[in-house]
């Protein structure tokens, strides 16, 4: 199909008219309802349903629009993937959860651009469900996340590993801190070791996706909740939260997955400076060099 007739099809629901399409695309308004005509006859559907008011969609076109946008977000996808910037010799493109490009990711693209920088980076953020089908999909050469899924052909390296440790801040008023306490959702292997350790554990009235603003909260309202040692240790050197001796400390696995059949010119320096950047962190326990097909 010509991108163009998906994109002119696109334009005519933005702007409710062919006349609008035609302004924003520079042509004719013939253009336009030739082309809504051609795609109509390839389709073998009416997508529009004209009227004074301008034109609507039928069944056929709300069903056909996300396939529309899709195959526009492909080909521009496909566009910056075939395109290197000029000096490079290949691009590498990398998800991470939010939480971990704030904490240490972050310092992964200075490692690149300082010992690998030939290669130019495409660095986002995702969750770990959006990634996986992105790897899968060919979207992105590397994902890192604390809790992939199984799947075929994709290869699961263990990069590091911590502790999760509960710690708790004093709480305004004079409450108990066992009373103010943060469920930040640190991924399922996480849900499975909390659930084993409290299985009492009432339903949390605080439920936090993202660790960096969780330990924000605590800090600012009291509280308590599980977060990486690496995370706090520089509050609980200047004592501003504590660890509570009794609980239990769990293990927070940090894994980078690529597709099994990943140019290893690309993915090795990039697991490298994952391993060397998590190698300055001592509060990590190292396990490199782990790698599953699927899950470990």
């Amino acid at each position: 199909m010509d991108l163009e007739l998906a994109r002119t099809f696109l334009e005519v629901i933005g702007t409710g008219s062919f006349v609008g399409a035609a302004q924003r695309l520079h042509v004719t308004q013939s253009t336009v309802s030739a082309r809504i005509r051609l795609l109509e006859e390839q389709l073998g559907r009416r997508l529009f349903a004209r009227n004074k008011e301008g034109v609507t969609l039928t069944a056929a076109g709300m069903r056909f629009q996300r396939h529309a946008a899709a195959l526009i977000r492909i080909w521009q996808q496909a566009r910056q993937d075939v395109a290197v910037p000029l000096g490079f010799r290949t691009t590498l493109r990398i998800g991470g959860e939010a939480g971990l490009w704030n904490r240490w990711l972050h310092l992964w693209v200075t490692w690149m651009h300082q010992n690998a920088a030939d290669i130019a980076l495409r660095c986002e953020v995702g969750v770990p469900d959006g990634m996986m089908h992105a790897l899968v999909e060919g979207l992105l050469d590397i994902g890192v996340m604390y809790s992939p899924q199984g799947r075929s052909g994709l290869k699961v390296v263990l990069v590091a590993e911590e502790d999760l440790v509960l710690i708790e801040a004093e709480p305004a008023g004079g409450r108990a801190w066992h009373d103010e306490q943060i469920y930040v959702d640190w991924g399922d292997e996480f849900r499975r070791q909390h659930r084993l350790a409290f299985p009492d554990f009432p339903i949390p009235a605080l439920f936090i996706g993202l660790g960096t603003l969780g330990f924000d909260y605590l800090l600012r309202n009291g509280g308590a909740g599980y977060f990486p040692r690496s995370l706090v240790a520089p509050q609980l050197a200047a004592e501003a939260v504590r660890i509570v001796p009794e609980a239990p400390t769990f293990a927070l696995p940090i894994y980078a997955v690529h597709t099994v059949a990943a140019d290893p010119q690309i993915i090795g320096p990039a697991l490298r400076g994952l391993r060397a950047i998590v190698a300055t962190c001592s509060d990590f326990t190292r396990r490199t060099g782990q790698q599953t097909e699927g899950m470990p």
